[in-house]
């Protein structure tokens, strides 16, 4: 049995590299490539620690059927946060987004609403205008869309978005997760 397209699967779904997982299982870098290949076969003890550190059973990883990842998510999926301080609601679109690398909501500013301020990072937005008009400012300039236009932006600067429409702005916003 080829065993390594398998183990370079989980390891990519885990999000590690190579070296990383070498380094969690006292292995080289070199040796997990090999692994990796089908170039060379792991013991089972050195299997075990790799299966370990990637989060899956031996049973799991022998069965047979793959586990099919959730593609379409629904209403009951979705959870919110309102602050009626600041004059925003977060609906997240798709559970635990903020553990992946692209985390997609609708924000909803209510007039004169504003979304909290983020500090620099290497972070990318988007944000599509559903309704209204929205600022963003990103370091000492200020951007501006309305109903219909995007915008897209690294996020190196201090920045925050802020609702310019005398009524209500509804924003699609995904960012990307920052590895500052």
């Amino acid at each position: 049995m080829q065993i390594g397209k398998k183990i370079k699967n989980l390891r990519l779904k885990k999000g590690l590299t190579q070296e990383e997982l070498g380094e969690r299982t006292d292995l080289s870098k070199g040796y997990i490539s090999q692994i990796e290949r089908d170039l060379s076969s792991p013991s089972i003890e050195t299997f075990f620690d790799i299966l370990e550190v990637l989060g899956c059973s031996p049973k799991d990883f022998f069965d047979e059927q793959e586990l099919e990842q959730k593609v379409v998510y629904g209403e009951e999926d979705q959870t919110e946060y309102v602050d009626e301080e600041r004059g925003y609601q977060i609906q997240w679109l798709v559970p635990e987004s903020n553990e992946k690398e692209m985390e997609p909501i609708i924000l909803t500013l209510e007039e004169k609403g504003e979304f909290k301020e983020f500090e620099p990072s290497l972070s990318e937005t988007f944000a599509y205008v559903l309704t209204g008009k929205i600022s963003v400012r990103l370091g000492r300039r200020v951007y501006s869309a309305r109903a219909g236009e995007v915008i897209y932006y690294h996020a190196a600067e201090r920045h925050q978005i802020t609702n310019d429409y005398p009524g209500t702005s509804q924003i699609l916003l995904v960012a990307t997760e920052s590895y500052l």
